[in-house]
């Protein structure tokens, strides 16, 4: 592919070079292959589940970490909220009538902002459209309470104070636009202060945006590159999955990951099963570490270590294999996910996956990743993935790992978008729970729907866990 002088400096000035964007190309002539899924991660047999004296004992063993590390609770917050709003931009263009806008109308002293938006304008939707329309999601009241109401930010301090504080600090980061980066900076100075006060906490509160260096390179039809009206070429942000950039910038002992608009009125289902998360990631690690120890020092066998990397963090090796072999499996990072029973049509979720080498690990794998013939296989899906995770990014040194060294490159997604009323094809890459973490050792552990609660149209405020009774 011929890239002009004024091409390639456009691309060097993006924080990327001619060989990430010939491999985009590569990757959009190609396409990618389909995950290689075994069968689901199901109960006991890949989810782990837990009764109350389990989790006495790991909620438990979280608190003493706590006390002695660094906590941070990582927040993907830059999305838009075009799709909560999706349906009422498209009654005030075309004036049809859609469910969710009537039930919205129908409801609507029940909505947080109702109090902002009703005596200022008698048209509800327009009112909701002109105030919230262009928001973040982060930033839009979805919860009231008696005195106050309460946006996705203010809940997530909220949670932070009570499941992510150590030595009574609570670090949160927040992944944000860059258009929106001074609303999120003017609401935190204006709550924070309140919150320090009303949960006896100190916040630590910092915020990144997705790095320009991880965007994909639009493409035409025929897959070559996809120019503006000026002539320069067209960059794309690459999806969630670019955010392992900035989760790699974090320097801490433990991080919790979720997404900005999964909280809820109630917290006693979250912080139980946050701790139940932690407690049992803090126990593996231990154990990992332990491990590798004895591995450096010799006191260990092949085959202790090769039952504990098959019982343990839940991988299933086709032969047996060297000490160093073992120890580069056991030495990176590790999350542990909760997943959630389905209780609708099975689709992405947790899942046993065979890799080029005939290695057979846990992944979360997104429905898209599935080939046609192995749909049989999806179907028979007992959990999904409510994106709630908890990661530990140091080695049994103490060392940070280098998170961009475990992302699979041979994962990614590509679809048809428009610009200028043209047609492109846009790629997204690997997924952060899927793609971008497919080389970390993962643990699932089933958790109860009450702990997963997004905010995906309007309408899901109207459900019990934003409602506050």
């Amino acid at each position: 592919m011929l890239f002009s002088d004024k091409d390639l400096q456009q691309i060097k000035s993006h924080g990327l070079d001619i060989n990430n964007i010939n491999q985009q190309i590569k990757n959009f002539n190609r396409g990618f292959p389909f995950v290689d899924i075994v069968k689901p991660a199901v109960s006991n047999d890949g989810v782990l589940l837990c009764d109350d004296k389990d989790i006495e004992k790991f909620i438990q063993i979280y608190d003493a970490y706590a006390k002695t590390h660094k906590i941070v609770k990582f927040v993907p917050a830059s999305g838009a909220a075009t799709r909560m709003f999706k349906d009422l931009f498209d009654f005030a263009s075309s004036g049809n009538m859609n469910a969710t806008t009537e039930k919205t109308i129908n409801n609507f002293d029940k909505f947080a902002f109702y109090d902002e938006i009703k005596p200022n304008n008698s048209d509800i939707i327009d009112g909701i459209l002109n105030k919230y329309g262009n928001m973040p999601k982060g930033l839009i009241p979805f919860h009231k309470y008696k005195n106050i109401t309460k946006t996705p930010v203010e809940e997530h301090l909220t949670e932070g104070a009570k499941y992510a504080t150590s030595n009574n600090i609570v670090y949160i980061h927040f992944t944000v636009s860059p258009e929106h980066r001074q609303n999120f900076s003017e609401l935190l100075n204006r709550i924070v202060p309140f919150y320090e006060s009303e949960y006896g906490v100190k916040y630590d509160i910092s915020m990144s945006e997705q790095k320009k260096s991880t965007d994909t390179i639009a493409v035409n039809l025929d897959n070559t590159p996809f120019r503006n009206t000026d002539g320069s070429l067209l960059f794309r942000p690459a999806g969630h999955g670019a955010l392992i950039e900035n989760l790699n910038d974090i320097d801490s002992d433990l991080i919790f990951i979720k997404n900005i608009d999964n909280v809820s009125c109630y917290y006693s289902d979250t912080v139980k099963y946050k701790k139940l998360l932690a407690g049992i990631l803090v126990s593996v690690q231990s154990k990992v570490f332990d491990l590798i120890h004895k591995i450096d020092a010799g006191d260990t066998d092949v085959e202790t270590v090769h039952n504990f990397i098959t019982n343990e963090i839940g991988i299933k090796l086709n032969s047996m294999l060297s000490m160093s072999e073992y120890k580069d499996i056991l030495n990176r990072p590790l999350r542990v996910c909760g997943v959630v029973k389905n209780s609708g049509e099975p689709g992405g979720g947790p899942f046993w996956v065979r890799d080029r080498n005939g290695k057979i690990s846990l992944q979360i794998v997104e429905s898209s990743q599935i080939a046609p013939e192995s749909k049989d296989i999806m179907q028979k899906s007992e959990y999904f993935n409510p994106v709630d995770l908890v990661c530990g990014t140091k080695d049994y040194k103490g060392n940070k790992f280098d998170l961009t060294k475990y992302i699979d490159e041979n994962t990614g997604f590509i679809s048809e978008k428009s610009k200028n009323g043209k047609t492109l094809r846009a790629m997204e890459r690997p997924g952060l729970w899927n793609g971008a973490m497919a080389n970390w050792n993962t643990i699932l552990v089933s958790v109860p729907a009450s702990t997963f609660s997004p905010v995906k149209v309007l309408t899901d405020l109207l459900k019990d866990a934003h409602q506050v009774k």
